[in-house]
């Protein structure tokens, strides 16, 4: 099987390109790297033996070995919602229970071969979970900073894998600034900047194509805190098209509740980096993040797919919350924000009848125990 190996990092900002080194996070003044445009494949070098993200291990740069845990795969499950019948991508089956583990899979596997045995995550639950998870899985020392209102169900997952977790006071972004603070002092395995966490989230483009019988689907609808997913389905289908597997990109559909959506407030000003904008604490803890590291490249991605994005009241994500439940769909109130979001696309006409969609749950209600409960 043919792998790509002689690729650089690249600061899209400047240009500037660094060697492809798992060890480096960012480029020398800060800012933050990706791993350059990729050829793609086509389906003939789609490794259907493997049952994990790692069947795609031929758009992947180097030669990585995978610190795997049967990530990937996931289900494409057909249910009706609020009088459509729509498509969910269940990312909850993933390991830990979240999106997250594509991303940390490959991220682990590259700091793994590198010869690390010690990372620094800062993280709003999900991350630090999963990185706490194949951290463990690569016998690597992991220390997660998350904020103290994180859910404590996923606090704890992170000290069960055997994670040192330290809670910081504060927002999400206070814990980041900590993070940051801390990352020259062993290595930094963080979900917003590693260039190949981003290199496991594309993943989720190619798995779609494949859950569409190879094909793109016309649209995905998703929600977004810093927004990895949407850098990765803008990679992934990106590289589809390159290689001639698909015609077009979907048009990307990205929602974010309205006390925390800078994307949002970013991309309908029609600007390319931070509008002024309010903030105030949602339910929504996993989008919960005022300063996205990427948000150039997401607003850019976004409009390079013709997409849109939408922000959601506090009281529509919770009562999609309860809905999903009643379809047999168990999601975290992050994940219900982009169900929600489905119905403003089509009541604005972003969602036309007939269109081949995804809509992602990105993780479990599990996730977030204390929340749903209070909820339900």
């Amino acid at each position: 099987m043919t792998r790509v190996s002689l690729v650089d990092y690249v600061d899209e900002r400047s240009g500037r390109r660094y060697p492809l080194d798992a060890l480096r996070w960012c480029g020398d003044d800060g800012a933050p790297l990706t791993v350059e445009a990729l050829p793609g494949i086509t389906r003939e070098q789609v490794d259907t033996t493997t049952r994990s993200l790692w069947r795609y291990r031929a758009a992947l740069p180097g030669d990585l070995r995978p610190i795997s845990l049967g990530e990937g795969c996931t289900p494409l499950v057909e249910r009706p919602w609020r009088g459509h019948d729509t498509r969910f991508k269940l990312e909850w089956f993933s390991p830990t229970g979240s999106f997250k583990d594509r991303g940390s899979s490959v991220m682990l596997s590259a700091l793994a071969q590198a010869g690390v045995r010690e990372v620094l995550e800062d993280s709003s639950g999900n991350g630090g979970s999963s990185v706490s998870a194949y951290a463990a899985a690569a016998g690597i020392a992991a220390t997660i900073l998350a904020p103290e209102s994180t859910s404590p169900a996923k606090i704890l997952q992170s000290r069960a894998y055997g994670a040192t977790v330290d809670l910081v006071p504060g927002t999400r972004d206070d814990t980041a600034a900590e993070a940051l603070r801390r990352s020259g002092e062993t290595t930094y395995a963080s979900h917003n900047w590693h260039p190949f966490f981003l290199q496991g989230t594309k993943t989720l483009a190619y798995e779609l194509w494949e859950d569409f019988g190879y094909t793109a689907p016309d649209t995905v609808v998703t929600v977004a805190g810093a927004g990895s997913i949407v850098l990765g389905l803008d990679l992934g289908f990106g590289e589809l098209l390159a290689s001639g597997a698909i015609a077009k990109r979907p048009r990307l559909l990205v929602a974010q509740p309205a006390n925390c959506a800078p994307i949002d407030a970013a991309f309908r000003a029609g600007a390319d980096s931070a509008v002024p904008t309010q903030f105030a604490p949602t339910i929504a803890e996993g989008t919960a993040i005022r300063e996205p590291v990427r948000l150039p490249e997401v607003l850019a991605a976004i409009r390079r797919s013709g997409g849109a994005t939408v922000a959601i009241a506090e009281d529509e994500i919770a009562r999609a919350a309860r809905e999903l439940p009643r379809i047999g769909l168990y999601a975290e109130p992050t994940s219900a924000t982009a169900a929600a979001a489905v119905d403003v696309f089509r009541a604005d006409g972003v969602l036309a009848p007939g269109e081949r969609t995804a809509v992602i749950l990105t993780g479990s209600g599990l996730k977030a125990a204390t929340t749903m409960s209070t909820l339900i």
